[in-house]
């Protein structure tokens, strides 16, 4: 997996102070894509074992204090993000279970595969759905068309 930026501290993506994660890799392509960079999986950094590790210590951070991590792209549920965004959600929810993790995906959720579904269990909040441009509406909060929802998860751990 690659990533394409990471802020230790972030007040923009999601509510409170937050960790967030920008990955590279999404095969939704939508048109008007606020984070167009992101799409190629190839695009940014390679995402590192030293990386993790420095987010799951900067969750710690007490400004954090009970938010938590932010995930977005890209899209961290493209196939080839799964494996590294697996472990990631479950170090953060073994570590800090009292911390939420936002997931910002363009799949919806009652169409997500077994592998996708594993990840999302870590979820406490789920952004679903492409961003459509004949749908913007800047109004809405953490997304940027009508048809996302913000699905609120019963994260079981």
């Amino acid at each position: 997996m690659n990533y394409h930026n990471y802020y230790s501290l972030d007040v923009v993506n999601g509510e409170g102070t937050r960790c967030t994660l920008f990955v590279s890799g999404c095969e939704h392509k939508c048109v008007g894509c606020h984070n167009a960079s992101t799409i190629k999986p190839e695009s940014g950094h390679p995402y590192t074992q030293e990386l993790e590790d420095q987010i799951i210590k900067d969750l710690g951070d007490s400004r954090i204090h009970r938010d938590g991590l932010s995930l977005s792209g890209g899209d961290p549920l493209y196939p080839g993000n799964l494996d590294d965004i697996g472990r990631l959600v479950r170090r953060v929810k073994e570590a800090y279970p009292d911390k939420n993790i936002w997931l910002w995906t363009g799949y919806i959720q009652e169409k997500l595969s077994e592998r996708q579904k594993e990840i999302v269990q870590y979820v406490d909040v789920l952004i679903d759905g492409p961003y459509v441009q004949t749908e913007r509406d800047l109004t809405l909060p953490w997304r940027g068309s009508r048809n996302q929802r913000m699905i609120y998860m019963l994260a079981e751990h």
